[in-house]
């Protein structure tokens, strides 16, 4: 009887059951800030590679010129975004079909190769392919 009393009053294990119970979720947090901040970054990059493209079209005198420097300047530029891979961006410039008076640049972008998804699958990941889109009317107004 007198070593379960003695057991019953001993607290020194208690900050050991306190962080088992605690470091998964935190660790799981942690790995959320990574991925989903990682892919958001290169969610904000490939927005604003679209919108510069697309603003870049407005010298275009026709559609075939607008799309040649939409994709250029994709080309072009894509390095300058540390979290993106060049190989992995498709671009498409064209009239928009519901607005002849709008030009619509499109940029794909297979996020299926960045480092988040390597890790350990125990929270849900963002989806591998990225979609933006940019429309600038023609005169540019």
């Amino acid at each position: 009887m007198r070593w379960f009393r003695r057991f019953r009053a001993c607290r020194g294990g208690a900050s050991a059951v306190e962080f088992a119970m605690i470091a998964p979720v935190f660790l799981m947090l942690v790995f959320g800030i990574v991925i989903y901040g990682s892919y958001l970054a290169v969610v904000y990059g490939v927005q604003q590679l679209t919108a510069a493209a697309a603003r870049s079209s407005i010298a275009g005198l026709s559609d075939t010129e607008r799309s040649s420097l939409a994709t250029s300047y994709v080309t072009a530029n894509a390095g300058s975004y540390p979290l993106l891979s060049a190989g992995n961006l498709t671009v498409n410039a064209a009239a928009s079909p519901s607005n002849a008076n709008v030009f619509v640049v499109t940029v794909n972008y297979n996020a299926s190769g960045l480092f988040i998804y390597t890790l350990p699958s125990f929270m849900p990941t963002p989806p591998t392919t990225i979609v933006s889109s940019a429309a600038i009317p023609r005169g540019g107004f």
